[in-house]
């Protein structure tokens, strides 16, 4: 099996702060070379009254706690935050972290959150035009900010859209994420390299990840399909055996 990095999407609902920085800290002990949370505001499964926490005061905290991981949102609603405002958040964020962090940013689907917190929720076509606006707003903010990001501070964009998200990817992301299986994953990473290819983007530029369930252990299928980071979703109690079964492989 090819070398691949491998990630672990904690989570935050029904849990503790502690926990969920816990956690993170317990996933770069055992090797993992990432680290995300969510960017909702409510939970998306079981009890919806449930606890739950917010990404970016999250990051900001896991970024002192840890020393070696990747950090960042799996992945940022764009509507939730002023495009000018978001990249300043990533670049301190960057800097707290010494250089780690990933601006993963996607147009928004979870109704719920818009309709609690007064973000107009309109359509799927609007938000997804709203995130082409707005990204090169957040490449700009970030190239005129005082201090710079420490790191390269790299952008992925989370997705499946064939049409316009992976067009995105194409044009303007380092990085992209989606979900299993294997062969949805492979559909639509095929697709990307056609964006790619259309738009003159080298299609070796753009990591390739995909968030997946901690029983999937169909890992060589999905670095066959062209994956380069596995990130495995999980809720409290975190099964970070999963990720460490995970980390073996890819080190073997």
């Amino acid at each position: 099996m090819s070398t691949f990095r491998v990630g672990v999407q904690l989570h935050p609902q029904a849990t503790t702060v502690e926990r969920l920085l816990d956690g993170a800290v317990a996933a770069e002990e055992i090797g993992a070379d990432s680290v995300w949370y969510w960017d909702h505001f409510f939970p998306l499964y079981g009890d919806p009254s449930a606890s739950h926490f917010e990404a970016y005061t999250l990051l900001a905290a896991a970024a002192v706690r840890t020393d070696r991981v990747r950090l960042g949102a799996l992945v940022t609603c764009n509507s939730y935050r002023n495009p000018n405002l978001l990249a300043d958040m990533s670049r301190t964020i960057d800097h707290l972290s010494g250089g780690r962090f990933t601006l993963g940013i996607g147009s928004g689907w979870f109704e719920r959150d818009y309709d609690e917190y007064g973000y107009e929720f309109g359509t799927a076509r609007g938000r997804l035009a709203d995130l082409e606006r707005d990204l090169p707003v957040i490449r700009q903010r970030l190239a005129a900010l005082t201090p710079p990001p420490v790191g390269d501070l790299p952008i992925l964009i989370g997705g499946s859209g064939r049409k316009v998200t992976l067009r995105l990817v194409a044009e303007q992301a380092t990085g992209w994420n989606t979900f299993g299986p294997p062969e949805h994953f492979a559909e639509l990473n095929a697709v990307l390299d056609e964006w790619c290819e259309r738009v003159g983007r080298d299609p070796a530029e753009i990591e390739r990840t995909v968030a997946i369930e901690p029983t999937d252990q169909r890992w060589d299928d999905y670095v066959a399909a062209g994956a380069d980071h596995l990130i495995v979703m999980t809720s409290d109690p975190f099964d970070l055996d999963a990720v460490a079964r995970l980390v073996d492989a890819a080190r073997s």
